[in-house]
């Protein structure tokens, strides 16, 4: 039988046929959703356990919804890791074209990798050997109200995680939801 069998209407599905197109599609690549947790109502910050596993080497996180109290940078930081963290964004405005860029080296946390406002949280990342002893990568768009561009940058230590916190620089989270995908090899 070759697959992905496809079907038409008026068609009888056989569990075996669908068995076989389940496979087909699991080892085919993509996302698997792994969690989704949700942000409360005037939070200084959400933490997310049980994010990361040996499961998956690769991980895409996206904020569905939400707002910020304050305009402000988003701050990802990895279980209690408080030093190593390295950063680059480069970032255009809308309106004139302007190009900028910001950098970190050794920080508390990834400090530019989404940012908040009373319309949207801005927050998708890539995350590479978060629970792999290897250093820690990331990569991300940035999107504000003034600017669009790139955010990269890595975790200088071989450290295992599990867990990851989004803390606005400023005010508070509401609502919204953070999804956290496995890249399938």
């Amino acid at each position: 039988m070759a697959l992905p069998v496809t079907f038409v209407p008026g068609d009888v599905l056989e569990a075996a046929q669908l068995n076989s197109n389940f496979t087909y599609l699991e080892g085919a690549g993509g996302f698997t959703l792994v969690k989704s947790e949700t942000i409360g109502t005037t939070v200084a910050s959400v933490t997310v356990t049980d994010a990361f596993s040996a499961t998956y080497n690769s991980y895409k996180i996206i904020v569905d919804g939400g707002v910020g109290s304050a305009t402000a940078l988003l701050q990802f930081k990895l279980g209690a890791t408080a030093t190593g963290y390295y950063e680059a964004a480069i970032r255009a405005n809308y309106s004139s074209g302007t190009v900028d860029a910001g950098s970190g080296a050794n920080q508390t946390s990834f400090s530019r990798a989404g940012n908040v406002n009373a319309n949207y949280i801005n927050f998708a990342m890539d995350v590479i050997n978060p629970f792999t002893a290897k250093y820690t990568l990331v990569n991300g768009m940035w999107i504000s109200l003034t600017q669009g561009g790139q955010f990269t940058g890595y975790l200088a230590n071989t450290t295992s995680y599990t867990a990851f916190t989004l803390t606005p620089a400023s005010g508070t989270l509401t609502g919204g939801n953070i999804k956290i995908y496995g890249y399938k090899a």
